[in-house]
């Protein structure tokens, strides 16, 4: 693993960066671009987590137990996926020639696991009847914010591979993430009885009949 023993290093100044090989290329390019987003959307689980871990102080509920339980199994799924989403960056910092022996990269085991983790949370779910909007509890909110940074890098990631070829794996895993993160949040914010905000097609201001 190496050192950081100096943060700043002056050489981006002239509006480049270095890819793990050593190579320099323009910081607006799309390679940047894509697993800049992926540093993005581990920032914001990140904060998932910071609420997730308020939850047993400052939520009260009916079920405490239950609530506490699914922010514990929650976080540890979150955990596990700014490991692999690191993973991901790395790698897309990587050109395939420069890849090394034993290089963490992302497997077809870490969307299968994904698949496992939505199932798990969907067993605690009501069936979903209707669109909803983004909300609920600090931790919910986040991990819808989440979804939609995921679908973003996803975007970056087909348009990259339209020109790099990119690992199948990594593009499977963040297909499955965004998934996993809109089950997420639907099932902390049931923990916390936090109730679904509904799309209502009728667009009614409020006060209209």
């Amino acid at each position: 693993m190496p050192k950081l023993t100096r943060i700043y290093t002056r050489t981006g100044d002239d509006g480049t960066t270095g890819l793990v090989g050593g190579q320099r290329v323009k910081k607006n390019a799309l390679r940047i671009e894509t697993y800049g987003t992926i540093d993005e959307l581990s920032s914001v689980v990140g904060l998932a987590r910071s609420a997730l871990a308020e939850v047993a102080r400052t939520r009260p509920v009916q079920d405490a137990a239950r609530a506490n339980a699914t922010a514990a199994r929650l976080d540890a799924w979150l955990a596990w996926t700014q490991d692999v989403l690191f993973n991901v960056g790395s790698d897309l910092a990587t050109l395939p020639q420069d890849r090394w022996e034993g290089m963490p990269l992302v497997v077809p085991a870490d969307a299968t696991a994904l698949e496992r983790a939505i199932d798990e949370a969907q067993r605690d779910l009501p069936p979903l009847e209707n669109f909803i909007h983004p909300g609920g509890a600090f931790a919910g909110a986040f991990l819808h914010q989440a979804r939609t940074v995921c679908r973003r890098a996803e975007r970056l990631l087909t348009t990259l591979n339209d020109n790099e070829q990119i690992s199948p794996d990594v593009i499977r895993y963040i297909n499955r993430l965004s998934d996993a993160f809109f089950v997420w949040s639907r099932w902390i914010n049931a923990a916390l009885d936090q109730p679904e905000h509904l799309w209502n097609p009728a667009t009614l201001a409020p006060g209209e009949r």
